[in-house]
């Protein structure tokens, strides 16, 4: 059972947090580094965008083929041990796909040092977690925002992969993500090398970001708050799924977000989000509970639609449906 799998991870992370050494992704991205650096051939437009497809490739295929190739010859020799096997690989690969208890490590201690008055502090971690020049930034604006933005990319793109694709699915969509990070920028190294990974994230993510909005909405004090300000705002984000993630879940905490943001030099008029006044250190604590509120929402819904799709057929719905995805 896949939810069972899924809540296991999720366990794993609450308790042992992201690696702090040997990060299986600290690896990946320094091989992602190296092949750009010997592919990413910036004069030629049309040539660099296929090079760009093709370290997509080469980056995102290989592991999660053979992770699928494993769990496939395990469930071929049905067993208890075998089951027992794959349920450990999913619950693993979900452990190591998700980050909530690292975003709550790099985002709270920013609330509570903006609450004992040190912003000099607060700004040096608030520029560990976001890419915006630290001298301008609003602090606490970047700080909601990145709890917000990051509870999609970090959890919940993951968990919805887990649960259509189990360990291959949330596998592709984590190491999508990351070199989007690390080659989506809009600059002029990366503009049309970094095209794939931009792209493929973008469709990655539009059905769990527009799960995360609503689930910030239904998690909300005043819901139609939250509804009114995806509704008329998330079009005016540059992000086609950050624009749904963050109209929502500033509406959901009564917040306005957004403003000109200065990103390595250049000024950006970002489109204002939600009602209300800028956030403080009391709002980017709730911002927190409302992604954990949401990844306990999330739990439990997957949980319980595995358990009913057991009951109702004796398999197991997200069994069915990766059975279904494999033909």
């Amino acid at each position: 059972m896949i939810g069972v799998a899924i809540a296991l991870g999720v366990c794993l992370d609450t308790l042992l947090g992201e690696p702090k050494r040997f990060h299986p992704l600290v690896g990946f991205g320094r091989l992602a580094s190296r092949l750009e650096k010997r592919l990413n051939n910036q004069e030629n437009t049309g040539l660099n965008r296929c090079s760009g497809i093709v370290a997509v490739c080469v980056m995102v295929i290989p592991f999660p083929w053979g992770i699928w190739l494993l769990i496939d010859s395990l469930r071929a020799q049905a067993s208890l041990l075998n089951d027992i096997c794959i349920l450990v690989i999913n619950a693993v690969v979900v452990y190591g796909a998700i980050g909530q208890k690292s975003l709550k490590e790099h985002i709270l201690p920013i609330a509570d040092a903006l609450s004992s008055g040190d912003r000099e502090l607060a700004r040096r971690l608030t520029s560990r977690v976001v890419s915006r020049d630290p001298a301008t930034m609003n602090i606490e604006v970047s700080a909601t925002e990145s709890a917000l933005e990051n509870g999609s990319d970090a959890i919940f793109g993951a968990l919805f992969w887990a649960v259509l694709a189990g360990a291959p699915g949330a596998i592709v969509y984590r190491l999508v993500n990351t070199l989007d990070a690390m080659w989506g920028y809009k600059t002029d190294r990366f503009q049309t090398f970094g095209w794939c990974a931009a792209r493929l994230d973008d469709a990655l993510n539009y059905i769990p970001a527009r799960l995360t909005a609503l689930s910030y909405m239904l998690l909300a004090p005043q819901p139609s708050r939250a509804w009114r300000c995806w509704m008329q705002q998330a079009h005016l984000h540059a992000s086609p799924n950050g624009g749904p993630v963050m109209s929502a879940g500033a509406g959901a905490l009564g917040v306005q977000l957004g403003g000109p943001t200065c990103y390595h030099g250049h000024w950006v008029d970002k489109p204002f989000l939600g009602e209300g006044a800028s956030p403080n250190a009391a709002d980017i604590k709730r911002a927190i509970q409302l992604v954990t509120k949401t990844t306990g929402l999330w739990l439990v819904f997957i949980v319980m639609v595995d358990l009913l799709g057991l009951l109702l057929s004796g398999v197991p719905f997200s069994s069915a449906l990766l059975g279904l995805l494999k033909c």
